[in-house]
């Protein structure tokens, strides 16, 4: 019986995701159309074609996650997705002839929210640094013997993720001594959401030191990071070896290095958004992560829209207020999101060796992993192969009962005492 059931279950989910491949080729072709009328030579190009079909091979291609071009879809090996191809050849024949270059990729597209919030970052003069949140040390006392600690939150999050929990359940004497820094990543928040950045790890690395090591002068400082963020913290401490004093990463997708890096994104894609159908939140992780197009409609609908949404939401809760997880939500673009999660999740999946190995070597770092045995969203398996693979480099400490988020926002009080221990033992 249970095998039927399988065979049922699987049957259901070959027949639903072959009709999204077929949905997303549709979607392709719309989307071309639409964006070519609304924002001529300064649209941006999809990755329905094949890795071969990357117009260059440039610095920037070349950091590209293998996840964007070789994602297996069957229309695409049947050759049904062609036309985008077709589409860029003839786009670039009819610019070369015009003369026209691809310009203005700076410019809102019309399928993004252009409010206050979101399109700030984009106006005159604005330095296009990003958001971050400063807790200074009282009055009177100087920074020049303040520890610092950088914060950087998941994906689809933002700084408000440890302003609004962390921060507050600190003991006073941290605060006194402590000068804490909650970033809004490259991408989300009120951060910037450019339309011509792959938003890879050097991209990340470069805005965070431009927008807070650099100026605020940081020659040591701690790091914590949930999910996502951990890739970028640990490529952050392998920049800095000797800036860095400690490393606490909340669930890190970690994956081990294969000999080759195409596989690793692969498999980090297959891993934290694999096809399924079961649970809906793995579901909907798994359509936004695989069907482009299909995604960008869901960012139309929700994110475009989400000053409508979030009025709606508290007209039916009768909340004055929503919490920051559901603004957060909705506070990025579908190009940012979508390259996040392939060029950092899975695509910094292939170099998180390479980053442990240099501050393995370098003996002055401590990584702290800390993971909820519960987490359904990045495997417990990952923290353990960290730990298996570096075992004198990260200390693990798995929490019981606990997911993904709970594992922080469950257990705030005790999770900021195991910071400063972590800060006060480094």
């Amino acid at each position: 019986m249970d095998k039927c059931g399988r065979t049922l279950f699987d049957s259901i989910t070959c027949v639903v995701f072959l009709f999204l491949d077929f949905l997303d080729a549709v979607l392709c072709v719309v989307f071309k159309l639409v964006d070519e009328f609304f924002e001529g030579n300064a649209c941006t190009p999809c990755y329905c074609g094949k890795a071969g079909d990357k117009n260059g091979e440039n610095k920037e291609t070349e950091m590209l996650s293998e996840s964007l071009y070789g994602r297996k879809y069957m229309l695409r090996n049947m050759g049904f997705l062609g036309f985008a191809r077709k589409w860029r050849i003839y786009r670039k024949k009819k610019d070369d002839r015009d003369g026209s270059v691809n310009e203005g990729l700076m410019v809102n597209r019309w399928s993004d929210c252009g409010c206050q919030s979101c399109f700030s970052w984009m106006k005159k003069g604005y330095d296009q640094k990003l958001h971050v949140v400063v807790k200074n040390l009282p009055q009177g006392r100087g920074d020049e013997t303040a520890e610092n600690v950088i914060f950087l939150h998941g994906f689809l999050s933002s700084s408000s993720f440890w302003t609004e929990t962390i921060f507050n359940n600190l003991s006073e004497s941290v605060k006194d001594h402590y000068r804490l820094f909650a970033v809004d990543l490259l991408g989300f928040g009120r951060s910037p959401k450019p339309n011509d950045c792959m938003y890879t790890l050097l991209d990340h690395v470069e805005r965070i030191d431009k927008s807070v090591i650099l100026p605020f002068h940081l020659n040591s400082f701690h790091l914590v990071a949930h999910s996502m963020g951990c890739l970028i913290a640990l490529a952050l401490a392998a920049k800095y070896p000797k800036f860095v004093k400690s490393v606490t990463l909340v669930a890190p997708p970690y994956l081990p290095c294969a000999i080759d890096g195409a596989t690793t994104s692969l498999m980090a894609l297959n891993t934290f958004a694999g096809k399924t159908l079961w649970p809906p939140l793995a579901f909907g992780k798994s359509v936004m992560s695989w069907y482009e197009h299909v995604g960008r409609c869901f960012c139309f609908l929700f994110c475009r829209n989400h000053r409508i949404w979030e009025m709606i939401l508290k007209l039916f809760t009768l909340r004055r207020e929503l919490n920051f997880m559901e603004v957060d939500l909705t506070r990025h673009t579908h190009y940012s999101a979508w390259h996040n999660m392939h060029n950092v999740i899975c695509g910094g999946a292939k170099l998180m060796d390479k980053y442990l190995e240099i501050l393995n070597k370098s003996r002055s770092v401590k990584v702290c992993i800390i993971h909820g045995d519960h987490d359904m969203e990045v495997p417990l398996d990952c923290s353990n192969n960290m730990k298996m693979k570096f075992p004198e480099l990260v200390e693990l400490n798995k929490i019981e009962n606990v997911d993904h988020t709970s594992v922080i926002l469950g257990r705030v009080r005790e999770f900021a005492k195991s910071l400063e221990h972590i800060w006060a033992s480094s």
